[in-house]
């Protein structure tokens, strides 16, 4: 509740961007010019283990305070943000402003939007709503109920926080150009989301049955079982997918990235291309499937 009510205020210093700062010191070390396995796997190692160090003495200088745990817990998720940071977008190309929608469109994807159109724009923004439903929400809320589970003083947030430091680094590493160096945190990051992503898509499609009119559950289920893998990462394309299917709409496919074209394969190919109001859909889609997961999670802990 405090993420829809608040978001993350901009003038707040913010834990990732805290994450961000030591992953920017440790680099200063370790990032040599043979851009070294050695080197990146030194410096996740270095990084999470600050984290991990930073949280357990406040949590324990604190006394694991309720109130701070609850801080950790909605300074972790981005799903007000996510919303937040598209808007901008969407209110550009409602007033045919193109040049705004791909200037802020510029923040939040990696590839080149100067001569998107109004469609190629659209279907941007969604893909980058679909993904991040998956990273920057049902991930954390999943591994809050992890930490959970095993009933430790610490662990739910510490081990919310130990993949949410895993994910900055395979933001700010991750990056082909930064070769083997980046190699250890871009594949920790895709092993700690292999079942969120999975489970995730699964609720989407749950979530769009209920929620979506026009919505037909067994062939979003198919497009989704189809198409999850037509991406580079082994998990990026599950999101996507499962919106695709639920929303009839074609995302996907090859974009330019510094200049150069990458082709990729469509999703849910051969389906209407995305248009401005598909936006409002896609935020919908994410607030019922971010709850509905949510509550699920909070359901089976009190039953436990």
């Amino acid at each position: 509740m405090l993420d829809q009510i608040l978001g993350d205020p901009k003038n707040f210093p913010h834990p990732v961007k805290l994450i961000g700062q030591v992953i920017n010191f440790f680099k200063k070390i370790f990032l040599t010019e043979k851009k070294s396995f050695a080197g990146g796997f030194a410096l996740c190692v270095m990084t999470i283990g600050t984290t991990i160090i930073f949280l357990s003495l406040v949590l324990n200088l604190t006394g694991c305070n309720i109130f701070v745990e609850i801080y950790f817990l909605y300074a972790a998720l981005a799903w007000r943000d996510l919303k937040d940071e598209t808007a901008i977008i969407f209110f550009a190309l409602l007033e045919k402003n193109l040049s705004r929608a791909r200037k802020f469109l510029s923040y939040v994807v990696g590839r080149d939007t100067e001569n998107l159109n109004e469609k190629e724009i659209a279907r941007a923004v969604i893909e980058t709503v679909a993904e991040n439903s998956i990273d920057g929400v049902i991930s954390v809320i999943f591994f809050a109920a992890v930490g959970n589970f095993f009933e430790s003083q610490y662990g739910m947030i510490l081990a919310v926080w130990i993949f949410k430091t895993v994910s900055t680094l395979d933001s700010m590493i991750g990056y082909e150009s930064y070769g083997r160096f980046g190699t250890f945190g871009a594949k920790l990051d895709d092993v700690l989301n292999f079942l969120p992503a999975r489970l995730g898509g699964l609720v989407i499609i749950f979530s769009g049955a209920i929620s979506h009119e026009g919505c037909k559950f067994f062939e979003a289920l198919k497009i989704f079982l189809r198409d999850r893998r037509n991406h580079k990462s082994p998990n990026s394309a599950h999101g996507e997918s499962a919106f695709a299917g639920v929303l009839g709409i074609e995302l996907g496919g090859g974009a330019f990235y510094q200049k150069k074209f990458e082709a990729r394969p469509a999703i849910n190919s051969g389906a209407r291309s995305p248009e401005t109001l598909d936006i409002v859909k896609a935020w919908k889609l994410l607030d019922v499937s971010c709850s509905l997961f949510a509550a699920v999670v909070v359901l089976l802990s009190g039953i436990r």
